[in-house]
């Protein structure tokens, strides 16, 4: 659905409708170890790997570029910078990696779509860079939402930090729009406001993350990102680097043991995940009803 779409209404959108049933953030950063940056300047379609352009003949670019990327379990993306864009300026690429301990970004040109294939064929290394990259989803064709939401929210990263802020193509989560990433930790936030926008590259600059609105990170599963949030809601360091995984133990069917380093020692969060159903739908484009999982604390003891 499109922003332009009449049939819209922010106040009945998939995000107003999550705001309203108070969904958890918790634990719903999907896996992304790795991300493949690629800077765009044409109309974002609803794929967004179909926008790429095949310079010769053969399978499509875009289907190329993604099968290539879950190989090297990659996520692609397409970025461009809020407001006006300077097309005489040469468009950019960038590999992100994001596990811990070696989190690196390298920055690239992007002389033409095909050029992608030789970044991933590791022939193009480009250039390291210590700055950080905040993503802002704004894919208003794949989910008005994100586009409604996202959009002041990007204009208010970039008025602080314009070389840093990009806007991004879909990265999951429309109800949870406005959704930020902060890369190189793969930081995912949800029901960011551009009032509290600015606090999140802050608190990054000091080493931290922001906890009431932390999805979690993409460098870790889903029950590691939960124990992670049960620690720091006990009182552990919202430092970045902290409550790392040691260890994760499946004692069953939905419910795991994991152990996290933190800076007290390790500490061992037993957690468990259960679905529930909801009359609603949890993108603006989708149906009801749907599912949403809910992640419980069974235990948090020094191990």
């Amino acid at each position: 659905m499109d922003v332009g779409d009449v049939r819209y209404r922010p106040e009945t959108g998939c995000a107003a409708q999550a705001d309203r049933r108070h969904d958890a953030l918790t634990a719903t950063a999907p896996p992304a170890e790795r991300w493949l940056l690629i800077e765009s300047r044409s109309a974002w379609p609803r794929q967004a790997l179909t926008s790429l352009r095949n310079s010769s003949s053969g399978a499509e670019l875009g289907d190329v570029i993604a099968q290539r990327c879950r190989e090297l379990k990659t996520r692609p993306v397409l970025i461009r910078r809020y407001g006006r864009i300077d097309q005489t300026a040469p468009r950019r690429w960038a590999l992100v990696d994001c596990r811990p301990g070696r989190e690196l970004i390298r920055w690239g040109d992007l002389p033409t779509d095909e050029h992608l294939l030789q970044v991933l064929a590791g022939n193009d290394s480009g250039l390291m860079s210590n700055e950080p990259v905040y993503l802002v989803c704004t894919h208003g064709r794949h989910d008005a939402c994100c586009a409604v939401r996202g959009r002041p929210v990007a204009a208010t990263l970039t008025a602080a930090y314009p070389e840093r802020t990009w806007e991004c193509s879909h990265i999951g989560g429309d109800r949870f729009a406005a959704n930020v990433v902060v890369l190189p930790h793969g930081l995912f936030y949800g029901q960011v406001a551009a009032a509290r926008a600015v606090e999140l590259a802050e608190q990054y600059d000091e080493g931290s993350v922001v906890p009431d609105l932390l999805r979690g990170s993409g460098a870790f599963v889903p029950p590691v990102q939960a124990a992670q949030h049960f620690a720091r809601a006990a009182g552990h360091s919202p430092a970045v680097d902290n409550l790392l995984p040691h260890a994760v133990e499946v004692l069953g069917e939905h419910r795991w043991r994991i152990l996290l380093a933190s800076t007290n020692g390790l500490i061992a969060v037993e957690v468990s995940a259960r679905l529930a159903t909801v009359d609603a739908r949890l993108t603006c484009a989708g149906s009801s009803p749907a599912q949403i999982r809910h992640f419980e604390l069974h235990s948090l003891t020094a191990a």
